[in-house]
């Protein structure tokens, strides 16, 4: 049985921190990147998380030594990055510049992550967190170990009852002959074709006979390259009733 009066538990320890907590309607954000590139790409794929509950989260971060009570002692929860998304897309979270603030996930990449707001942890001894820098260029995802996460502000939640049930999850691995095809095509059509091109026109006779496989092979290097700048976009995952959609 779910606790109906769950906002009212712990008021009189919380308010002992000062702490600010607003309430987080039910709701959906976006999550990941969908750029491949390596300047400009993050952690991915894309996709839509939906938190079908109302919980409590702190307006701002939470000092470290006062988050790692309040855990311990079960009077709040790590915020999910889900969670922390949901928050954010409300307008309802913030920090001063500068503030790094540490969440619960801990895994690498969303693939195969559940998205009804639960965080996504590693399977084995976490190692790593997830957390959020405040810049002046806008908010920024990144990952810490745990010793040095653990360090810093902790954006901490109330939930009105725990995750259960099977959520809906993102694949367990992304779609790698779409992405070969798409190399292969980028290698052939930035790379290997003109430098063939030039070597038709410019090379001395005999040249692409003799040395197809060094313009192969730098028309290959050249069309790799290209992936420090762009990429083509990967799929969006947004979620239906009846499971993901790509956009």
């Amino acid at each position: 049985m779910e606790n109906t009066d769950w906002r009212a538990r712990f008021r009189g320890q919380l308010s002992m921190y000062g702490l600010d907590w607003v309430q987080v309607d039910p709701g959906s954000a976006m999550l990941g990147s969908n750029d491949r590139s390596i300047l400009r790409g993050g952690t991915g794929p894309r996709h839509q998380v939906k938190i079908s509950k109302s919980f409590e989260i702190t307006k701002h971060p939470v000092p470290s030594k006062i988050a790692a009570k309040m855990i311990k002692s079960g009077e709040a929860e790590l915020a999910s990055e889900s969670e922390w998304a949901v928050s954010k897309a409300q307008g309802l979270i913030h920090a001063e510049l500068g503030t790094i603030e540490t969440l619960a996930d801990s895994a690498s990449n969303y693939w195969g992550k559940p998205c009804d707001g639960r965080p996504y942890t590693e399977d084995d001894e976490i190692r790593t967190r997830r957390v959020r820098v405040w810049s002046e260029r806008g908010v920024l995802e990144s990952t810490r170990p745990i010793e040095v996460a653990d360090s810093h502000p902790l954006r901490l939640v109330r939930r009105e009852s725990k995750y259960s049930g099977t959520p809906i999850r993102l694949p367990g691995t992304g779609d790698t002959a779409r992405i070969l095809k798409q190399e292969a095509v980028i290698c052939l059509a930035t790379g290997i074709l003109p430098s063939f091109t030039w070597a038709w026109f410019n090379a001395s006779p005999g040249y692409i006979a003799e040395g197809w496989l060094n313009l192969v092979m730098g028309g290959v290097f050249f069309g790799l390259s290209t992936a420090i700048l762009w990429r083509p976009k990967t799929p969006m995952y947004i979620q239906t009733e009846s499971g993901w959609k790509l956009e």
